[in-house]
């Protein structure tokens, strides 16, 4: 006779769900533990290593009007020191992240921070500007390797322990560099006004040496990895990056020269653009991929929103400060303590949005409070009061908290898993490409002074991109929809 199976019995079956239910259990206790492992002594190196390349785009906002009186030089050429740190990331972040994917997020991150090292040594003797825009070169280089290489790590990790994107632990990451952005301007004032401009250059030493202890303590090794330096140099694909580095370097020509376009700069960024397209389409494994962007277009359309927001918050930031000091007549250190409150403001945005599991909901409030924030900015005139000039200046850290959580866990979730590095390290590039474009539009809308006048029109069409991203977030399809 036919026997029903044992699991289909009402016994058989309350064993099951009885079963299914102590597993859910075990997994819910475990859970927590392999967060856990997402802690303090993962978490505070590389938190640490992350603040180096936000301090230090941001720590020269408040050293360029002393640094050009030194040299004199105008303020739009000392926009090269922005503009050749924003070059060298562009190349460089997507570099460090491939590497971090071939030899390993610990190795790379501990090269990178030599650089950083050497970079505060060279601007501290550097006679010329250009000297120091060298300087400034290998620090952006130096400064590239901690983001890729702690996101790939937390990609490591979470895959080993079978967990979810630890979202928490990223946020403190993004906290880190965040707060110490807004802060950074203050913090450059300070040096500046006590221990002069090469200070800003200088204070990366201690800051190199200690983050390195902490690597060396408390980071996992990396895996052991098949050696041979041709190996490694065919595939980080070395034709691949010198394409992208002329591409940027002709475009950088062009965009510094608005005044006078210098169209055979721009000629040679399109020629170089089509070269590195067949490169890519003809290499396995190329530097840009530009196979897998053509089919994955909503990571294209994330690194397109980071650029855009990044012309958005560097436009306001280094605008903002060259106009306290040259047309508002605040002091170095006045204009650094001014914008502290941003550095507040980013740090909150930046904890709500790691505790936040949407994606959509942070972009929306980061674009709507820079839009307020450009409406307030556009009633300062000469001589306002500074609690004032404080209080409209802080809208500006939501687009620089929430926004970077909540991009962090659109790319963990639309990059491929074994490009992660390469993809990450394309997010920050495209950051680094639209505060290119914003040093562009300072020198076109300013010249050789910040005016009144030159500032209002830079808020004005702040506030026009802020309003046109803000329509488009919402009616945006490529977003991931759900808790992430």
């Amino acid at each position: 006779p036919y026997r029903v199976p044992a699991n289909e019995t009402p016994i058989g079956l309350m064993n099951a769900v009885s079963s299914e239910k102590t597993r859910e259990s075990h997994v819910a206790a475990a859970s927590p533990r392999r967060q856990a492992h997402f802690g303090f002594r993962l978490v505070m190196p590389l938190a640490l290593g992350s603040t180096l390349n936000p301090i230090n785009a941001t720590m020269i906002a408040t050293a360029l009007v002393p640094i050009a009186a030194d040299f004199h030089v105008s303020v739009a050429n000392a926009g090269w020191l922005i503009a050749g740190l924003y070059l060298a990331c562009a190349v460089a972040q997507p570099t460090m992240g491939r590497l971090a994917d071939l030899i390993g997020p610990r190795r790379t991150y501990l090269g990178a921070l030599s650089l950083v090292a050497i970079a505060g040594v060279m601007g501290a003797v550097a006679p010329s500007l250009g000297s120091l825009v060298v300087a400034r070169i290998v620090l952006g280089i130096g400064t590239s390797g901690a983001y890729p290489s702690a996101m790939r790590l937390f990609r490591v990790e979470a895959d080993r322990l079978g967990c979810d994107p630890p979202r928490v632990a990223m946020g403190y990451l993004s906290l880190a560099a965040l707060s110490t952005a807004a802060v950074g301007p203050l913090l450059g004032g300070v040096l500046t006004g006590a221990f002069g401009w090469r200070s800003t250059f200088t204070v990366n030493i201690p800051l190199v040496l200690i983050t390195t202890t902490l690597v060396l303590l408390w980071v996992p090794k990396d895996q052991p990895r098949p050696s041979g330096g041709a190996r490694l140099l065919k595939e980080l694909d070395i034709l691949g990056i010198g394409f992208f580095a002329a591409l940027l370097l002709c475009l950088l020509a062009f965009l510094m020269n608005l005044k006078s376009p210098m169209w055979w700069a721009f000629a040679g960024a399109v020629a170089f653009a089509i070269a590195l397209i067949v490169h890519s389409l003809r290499r396995q494994r190329p530097f840009i991929d530009v196979w897998m962007l053509a089919h994955n277009f909503p990571l294209v359309v994330t690194y397109l929103r980071v650029s855009a927001r990044a012309v958005i918050v560097y436009g306001i930031i280094y605008g903002f400060a060259l106009w306290l000091e040259g047309a508002a007549h605040f002091t170095t250190s006045e204009a650094g303590l001014l914008m502290l409150p941003m550095s507040a403001v980013s740090a909150f945005s930046s904890l709500a949005g790691a505790r936040t599991k949407g994606i959509r909901a942070p972009f929306i409030i980061s674009f709507g409070g820079a839009l307020i924030g450009c409406l307030a900015l556009l009633y300062l005139r000469d001589g306002p009061p500074a609690w004032i000039v404080a209080a409209a200046a802080m809208l500006f850290g939501l687009p620089q908290g929430m926004f970077s959580t909540a991009t962090q866990a659109a790319v963990y979730v639309q990059a491929p898993a074994d490009q992660f590095g390469a993809a990450t390290g394309l997010q920050r590039t495209a950051q680094y490409i639209g505060a290119i474009a914003a040093t562009s539009v300072l020198g076109l809308l300013y010249g050789r002074h910040a005016t009144d006048h030159g500032f209002h029109s830079l808020v004005a069409v702040m506030g026009a991109l802020s309003a046109f991203l803000l329509i488009a977030t919402i009616f945006d399809r490529t977003i991931p929809r759900g808790r992430v």
